[in-house]
């Protein structure tokens, strides 16, 4: 046999290897690693998500919640799982956006992870404590300016989205609310509402019982209307927002050297799952709109999204920094 033919010969061969692979996919149990603290919104859907899976991949899906340092930590644990398709994670746009634009060092880089499907879009909201005395954006604005140094702001860390928010945020309004890292929208929610912090940008899902308890005000949302989930509440563009660039997002992706016929199959389970119309319901009362796409489809966005991450990095002034875990 030629050289040329054994060339072809043994791509034939790893091509049949992967769709017996993936024919076979799944026959043990499946880790789903979770950026994001246990009890934030995604952590939330991604669990009922999982429930709606099993019946469709005949094997269940295991959270793994690994929050905390802007996404890194998950990260890092995913790609250096076993490409075998038994490891999934959870990403979002700092993960793969952001990050790379604001640490040195990281423990891995966006090329690691294969990405797998889109999965939906976060509709997000500036927040204070009820504790505060705050009604709308206005008063903040004027409250933080009297007040140097005064208010806590919780961020999933530096770097984060709702950190490069706030450095925005204090360079638009020469203030220096101080930012707290927290590991997810679920505690950064229980720290707004004990008053630990007065300030922060999150997923709205996170904060609907406590609004609706009186322990946190919503004064505005970034949409492109209002939600209906909070229909009194203003949009970034009616409270003067209307130029800050970037959308928060959450996607699959699975560890680089996966099979493609496994991130087929998997990319196909998720789609019927966020596309149907009972899920998509439940999507809409997180105040998530579901966006699954191909694999195709999810790459071509995240070169867009790293363009619109370049973009506000350069807007927040944000410096890179050497990544040291904790």
């Amino acid at each position: 046999m030629t050289k040329r033919g054994r060339l072809i010969f043994g791509v034939l061969l790893a091509c049949c290897a992967s769709a017996a692979q993936a024919q076979s996919y799944p026959d043990h149990p499946i880790r789903l690693i979770v950026s994001i603290a246990a009890g934030s919104v995604t952590d939330v859907i991604m669990r009922a998500a999982a429930a709606e899976l099993q019946p469709q991949l005949g094997q269940p899906l295991i959270i793994e919640n690994r929050g905390g340092a802007s996404g890194i930590i998950a990260a890092q644990a995913c790609a250096q799982a076993a490409p075998d398709g038994y490891t999934l994670c959870v990403i979002y746009h700092s993960t793969m956006s952001y990050n790379p634009l604001l640490f040195d060092k990281l423990p891995y880089q966006p090329g690691d992870l294969v990405p797998v499907t889109r999965l939906f879009f976060l509709t997000e909201g500036l927040f204070v404590s009820s504790a505060l005395g705050v009604n709308s954006v206005a008063e903040l604005k004027t409250l933080a300016q009297s007040k140097p140094d005064g208010l806590n702001y919780a961020t999933l860390g530096d770097g984060s989205f709702p950190d490069l928010f706030l450095k925005w945020l204090n360079n638009q309004w020469g203030t220096k609310i101080v930012g707290v890292p927290y590991k997810g929208g679920g505690p950064a929610a229980q720290a707004l509402a004990a008053n630990q912090v007065q300030v922060t940008r999150f997923g709205v899902g996170n904060f609907l019982g406590l609004i609706e308890a009186g322990k946190v005000k919503a004064l505005t949302v970034s949409a492109a209307k209002r939600s209906p989930l909070l229909p009194n509440v203003p949009t970034f563009a009616e409270v003067g927002f209307g130029g800050y660039p970037g959308q928060g997002w959450w996607g699959l992706a699975a560890p680089k050297g996966t099979p493609p016929a496994i991130v087929d199959k998997v990319n196909a389970a998720f789609v019927k799952v966020f596309s149907d119309a009972k899920f998509v319901g439940f999507l809409d009362k997180q105040a998530v709109v579901a966006a699954p796409t191909t694999p195709a489809a999810f790459a071509a966005f995240l070169v867009e999204d790293r363009k619109a991450a370049e973009a506000l990095v350069k807007i927040a002034n944000s410096k890179r920094e050497e990544y040291k875990p904790h």
